[in-house]
Formats: C-alpha cells, structure tokens, sequence
C-alpha cells in the first residue's frame, strides 16, 4: 500500500514538473481590493467609535483602516453602508450549531430519536447560515452528537455551505449519568455511551474520552464538572466529576493544545475546575463572589449565556418537571451572577447556547449583557476582540486592524447610542467574501 502511495506521488510530482503551466499560467487574476465605507467604525481594543469609517480589503485580509484619511486604491470597488456602523466580525464562543429547541420539547425528543444523521446536519447547515448572516463570522461549537458539527465546519472550510468559521469539541465529557452522557433510555434499547461519546469514570478512562475527541478534529474540549437544566436525571448544581478526573481532562487537553471548557452552574464544581486549570466556565449560574474573584485572578473567562437562561426561564412551562424546576432556578440566578462579575471584573466573552433558543438571534445576547452591566462598548468587546482572545484567535480576528483576516460586520445606526442596532446587520463579510450588502460601485 505504501508502495502504491509513493508511486502516485511520483506520478503527481511528474506531473507538476512537465506541466508547470498549471500553476503559474492559468492562474487567475488578482480580484480588485474591496473599500467599505460607513458614517461609523467600532475600535474593539479602544472601546471608542471613529466618524467616516474606511476598512480597504485585499484578498481574505485587511489592507488598511481609519477614517477619511484612508486613500481607497483607484481600482477598489466601493460598497458605501451610509448611516452605519464597521465592526469586526462578531464571535460566539457557546453555540450548539447541529440543532435547534423547539417550544415542543417532547416534538424534540422524537426528532432526536428518530432522524438520521444525515438529515440533522442539514438543519445544521441551515442553522450555520443563519448565524453567519446574523453578523456571527467565528463560533465555538461546544458540544453535538454524530459528529454533525465536524463535519459542518469540514464543508464551511471546503467553501461547501455557507457558515461561521468554526471550532468544535465534537462530545462533550462528563460521566455516567451526569449532564454529557445521554438521557435514561432503557440501556436494552439504546447502546450505553461510552469514551468515545464522551463518557468516563475514572481518570484514566476521562484522559481517554479526551483523546477521542482530539483524535476526531476536536479543536477545543469541553467537560461537564456540574449538572444541567435540559437533562432528566441530574440536578442542575451538584459536582459530577472528582478533582482527579477533572485534573485529568484539563491536564490532556493542555497537553495537546487544545483550550479547556466547563459547563458549570454549580458553585463547588466551578472552583475544582479553576483550581485544575480551565480556560472559561459556560453558564456559571450559582457561582459566588469568591469564585469569580478567582476567576478574576486566573484569567478565566466566564461565558455567561443569558439568552439561554431567559429562554429556558421563559419556556419553562412546555418542559418535563424535572427540567421545568431547574430551568427557573437557574434563569432567576443567572442574570445576578452576571452583574456580580461585571462589578468584579471578571474576564468575559460573548456566548448565546444558542440552539437552546433559535439561531441567527445571537446579537440578543449584546442586549442583555447591557441589561445587566456592560456599557454597550464593553458588550460589543465581548462579542469580537475579548471572544477571540479566549479562543486563542487574537491573531487572525476579533479587530478591525491590518494584517488580520476580513471578518468585517456592519449594522445600522450606531449601536454606541441603541445596542440593540446590532441585531440590525446591513453588511456581513467573511475572509473578503461578501455574504449580505455588498452592493457597490467602482472608485
């Protein structure tokens, strides 16, 4: 086999060497640099807003930015957004882009049971759609079954659907019984999860489930140190993994690269995760002061997903009464716990859950983060330059700065004066590919 393999590497590299016109003679002409223009442009490492915004794109990357001192090259197309706002493209660092909640909750289940893989990931790629024309050009993707989100953003990167960038943990992990592993089938009906879906026992067997999700593209890991609300048989706050399980996970996905998630409403497990070393804690809806101030001190990000605990508060009535309780005992906290670490000044970045509420309405979360202590411009931060730092992409997006990819997003008005504008999106680019506005003119 490996014989054949070198053989048609040969054959290919032939190939290259007699036919040099195929990489240098048909190779297409350079497109023409794209000129955005805009009464306002959003600095997301300042907090401040520029009147006359420029951005000059070139290719996938950012040529130049600034106000009506930019010089647009002579051969640009313009794309004049008027009475707008420039922002870099918006990041969710907690979306679940394979699938969507319904207000039927038992609809749901059926359709959970029932439809084939391949047809969920086409919902998912409609789902991935909506939320790139919702401004959302970056997400991280923390947790789907079947390995639907892998390959969503497989296709995305092979410019086969239309989507955010994307990273992905594929399973969640967290033990048996607990808020990763599935729900109470009968075990004679439906096959027992094991590492590979995420669920573990024990150190070793957690270092395990690690591995698998990495070893299947896993860009990011996620665990579950303390219960959920959409689960039936665990309390949304209790600890569900032992320090040393928890030392496990963290430890292995360090040691492979890769950021570190905890879901976590609970208090106590949100302490042993910081104290393994986690990177951000989603939800975080019990947590107490002493904690965020450790968060604070570790540079841990809390991911607040209120959107999510008002959904789920709001539609609490059409859930099984297991899920009904711990939904509005979390919806009624979350939100406090939000205000507290804003006061604290606890790192945060922007994230929805969404998929527990519809997609393509993620820039309600800029909204309620306002609601519940940011100034819009510290909202908007969350939602690009504060998102990319903590998914380790502060190099490539997250600002509107020169050099870094074109994920540039534009919404009406100015969302400085009225956050809810940024629910408004006029303008959507991605890498220099326009995918909503765009219509211009020559210089």
């Amino acid at each position: 086999m490996k014989a054949r393999m070198m053989a048609s590497y040969g054959v290919a590299g032939l190939m290259i060497a007699v036919h040099p016109q195929l990489h240098a003679a048909d190779a297409p002409a350079a497109a023409a640099p794209i000129a955005l223009k805009a009464a306002h442009l959003f600095d997301s490492v300042s907090g401040n807003l520029l009147d006359h915004g420029v951005v000059v794109v070139s290719g996938n990357k950012i040529q130049a930015v600034g106000g009506s001192e930019v010089q647009i090259p002579a051969d640009a197309r313009v794309i004049d957004l008027g009475d707008a706002t420039l922002l870099p493209g918006f990041i969710d660092a907690h979306v679940h882009l394979d699938s969507e909640s319904s207000t039927d909750y038992y609809r749901d289940f059926y359709n959970d049971v029932m439809r084939f893989p391949a047809e969920q990931a086409l919902y998912g790629a409609h789902y991935a759609k909506v939320t790139l024309e919702a401004g959302f050009t970056t997400v991280r993707d923390l947790g789907s079954s079947d390995y639907i989100s892998l390959g969503l953003r497989n296709a995305i990167n092979a410019g086969m659907i239309e989507g955010p960038r994307m990273l992905i943990v594929n399973y969640a992990i967290g033990s048996t019984g607990g808020h990763a592993d599935q729900d109470p089938y009968p075990w004679q009906r439906i096959a027992v999860a094991t590492p590979i879906q995420g669920v573990c026992n024990g150190p070793e067997e957690c270092r395990e489930a690690v591995r698998y999700q990495i070893k299947y593209g896993a860009d990011v890991i996620k665990f579950m140190p303390s219960g959920g609300v959409l689960s039936l048989a665990d309390p949304v706050d209790n600890v569900q993994l032992t320090q040393d399980e928890m030392n496990a996970i963290i430890s292995e996905a360090h040691a492979w690269g890769r950021k570190v998630a905890a879901h976590c409403h609970g208090d106590k497990a949100a302490k042993m995760a910081i104290a393994a070393g986690v990177d951000s804690i989603e939800h975080g809806s019990f947590l107490k002061d002493d904690t965020l101030q450790e968060m604070k001190k570790k540079h841990v990000y809390l991911v607040g997903t209120l959107f999510a605990g008002f959904w789920a508060g709001s539609h609490a009535d059409g859930y099984p009464p297991p899920i009904a309780v711990k939904a509005r005992a979390a919806a009624a906290q979350i939100q406090l716990t939000f205000q507290h670490a804003v006061r604290i000044g606890v790192p945060l970045a922007l994230g929805t859950d969404a998929g527990v509420e519809p997609h393509g309405q993620n820039a309600h979360e800029f909204s309620l983060m306002t609601k519940n202590g940011l100034t819009p411009a510290q909202a908007l931060m969350a939602g690009t330059a504060s998102g990319a730092d903590l998914l380790g992409l502060s190099d490539k997006v997250g600002t509107l700065t020169v050099g870094k990819l074109a994920d540039v997003v534009a919404v009406a008005g100015n969302p400085l004066t009225d956050i809810k504008n940024t629910e408004h999106v006029v303008f959507v680019m991605k890498e220099g590919s326009v995918y909503v506005g765009g219509a211009g003119s020559g210089h």
